[in-house]
């Protein structure tokens, strides 16, 4: 009896309830599954039950994650734009290039001749996604802390969560991978997503989700993607009842000529969710009428039924 000195009397009669309804005389064991469960009795049981008939357990069960949606990746017609970096200009400039080359590529080379060796001894724990909305929410409090609050909305949900909403509501959605280590990212950060139009732009024509390919939850993208180099965005669009990946835009890009791209791929695009708005708006209205004509027959059949009894009641008498 030591071990049921420091449980009150309420945990003693659930204890002792427990043992009672699944069998098990082991009371330690049994202490042990009511702490794991907080001492919830009936979910505890049903758990202790469940693992007896090798059913899942009902405890602490995770959300499961909504499935993506179909995704094309390289559709008929889609756009992409790989951006190189602005060439040198002048003689100091290319001066300065020619002189810090050679030290950029030792640089890069021995970088990615670490990283492969590391990556060998190592698995990825990118591989793991264990906490993908936390991956986003870490993102978003991140990019704040450098660039500022002026900048588009973020969707604060998953990828597969911003897929789903972008084919419920039918509207484009913009996908962006950042490359924290790439030379580009700080600049297209500051100058391009914190622009005022750019912000206007996306908080106003689709959806946009964002994350960074460190985490487990933006590898995943990345690994479904294949993007090529950073900045890196994609355009999502609802194409024959499939999400397909429209355009893709890759490199340093400022923001005049990201809204332009993006004004192109989106007008070129735009026939697709016009035909599926017009195809979801006859299926509500055949569904609708459907509805209507079914209630107005059971009133029909409900007046009737009425007429029957009126002329029961009043042959009786």
């Amino acid at each position: 009896m030591a071990d049921e000195e420091d449980i009150s009397p309420q945990q003693t009669e659930k204890l002792i309830q427990f043992q009672d309804l699944t069998g098990m005389e082991n009371m330690g064991r049994c202490r042990e599954i009511l702490g794991r469960h907080g001492w919830n009795l009936e979910t505890a049981v049903q758990d202790t039950f469940n693992e007896r008939e090798g059913a899942p357990t009902v405890f602490n069960q995770p959300t499961p994650e909504p499935r993506p949606p179909t995704m094309n990746l390289q559709p008929r017609g889609q756009r992409v734009y790989t951006v190189g970096r602005r060439q040198p200009q002048g003689i100091l400039q290319w001066g300065y290039f020619v002189i810090l080359f050679p030290f950029r590529f030792v640089y890069s080379t021995f970088y990615d001749i670490l990283l492969f060796v590391y990556r060998l001894l190592r698995p990825d724990p990118r591989r793991n996604v264990t906490d993908p909305i936390g991956d986003v929410t870490r993102f978003i409090q991140n990019f704040n802390e450098l660039y500022g609050s002026n900048h588009p909305v973020f969707y604060q949900g998953t990828y597969s969560q911003a897929l789903n909403d972008a084919k419920k509501e039918l509207k484009f959605l913009l996908v962006y991978l950042q490359g924290d280590s790439h030379q580009d990212t700080p600049e297209f950060c500051r100058e391009t997503l914190c622009n005022p139009e750019v912000t206007t732009f996306l908080n106003t024509r689709l959806l946009f989700w964002a994350c960074n390919t460190n985490s487990p939850e933006g590898y995943r993208v990345s690994q479904a993607l294949r993007e090529n180099t950073y900045p890196f965005l994609a355009l999502i669009v609802l194409r024959e009842n499939k999400m397909a990946v429209v355009g893709r835009i890759e490199g340093p890009i400022g923001p005049e000529e990201l809204l332009q791209r993006l004004e192109r791929i989106m007008s070129e695009n735009e026939t697709s969710l016009a035909v599926a708005r017009a195809d979801r708006e006859e299926r509500n209205f055949n569904q609708t009428l459907r509805q209507e004509q079914d209630e107005a027959y059971l009133q029909s059949l409900h007046a009737d039924q009425e007429k029957v009894n009126l002329l029961h009641f009043t042959s009786d008498y």
